[in-house]
């Protein structure tokens, strides 16, 4: 990816991320956002193993051993540097932007608690807990956007369908409302924006 379309990828992130985060600071889970994660969540069964597979990228361990050997494949050293900062950063963003706003979002709170009706697809997906923003989201969206930027050009498409999965896999889940994945996509384009341009 051309360094002008990494450095537009982090602009919409930073974009993306802010308007999750001002739409998100309220009350209450908003009407729009509950109609959107019920009709995501209810779509059908099968569904299920079909995302299951690309949700696991958004695992720490999985999605650092599959950006590794993405770089390894390419012979690109830069890339591997790349991908691990990606891992550390993607840590330390969730973390501090938890801590930051967690005053504001009490309500921002796993489907189980904030959604009636919610289905609770997968024996990790817990039922409790502050779920803004989604970790698994971030990882994805970073490391896959470093990734994306340093891959070659027929391959450059993958990640972002991979980026697209994971936010409605996390939805359809019951593990995420749909604002906790638009700010992890924010966070993510722009971790893995600033890295491409910094370390590639």
């Amino acid at each position: 990816m051309h360094g002008v379309v990494v450095g537009v990828a982090g602009g919409l992130g930073a974009v993306v991320l802010g308007a999750s985060t001002v739409a998100a600071r309220r009350p209450a889970i908003p009407s729009l956002e509950r109609r959107v994660f019920h009709a995501v969540n209810s779509l059908p069964d099968w569904l299920y193993w079909p995302l299951w597979v690309p949700m696991q990228l958004g695992n720490l361990v999985v999605g650092t051993v599959v950006g590794l050997l993405a770089a390894l494949a390419w012979h690109d050293g830069g890339l591997a540097i790349a991908v691990v900062a990606a891992v550390a950063l993607k840590l330390v963003a969730e973390r501090l932007l938890r801590r930051w706003l967690a005053p504001q979002l009490a309500a921002r709170q796993r489907p189980g608690t904030s959604e009636p009706g919610a289905r609770l697809r997968g024996a990790d997906v817990p039922s409790s807990g502050p779920s803004f923003p989604s970790g698994h989201v971030i990882m994805v969206a970073a490391v896959g956007t470093v990734l994306a930027a340093g891959s070659p050009l027929a391959w450059g498409w993958a990640p972002l369908v991979v980026m697209a999965l994971v936010a409605v896999g996390r939805v359809y889940a019951g593990a995420h409302n749909p604002l906790d994945v638009t700010a992890g996509l924010g966070i993510g384009l722009v971790l893995g924006a600033v890295l491409s341009l910094s370390l590639r």
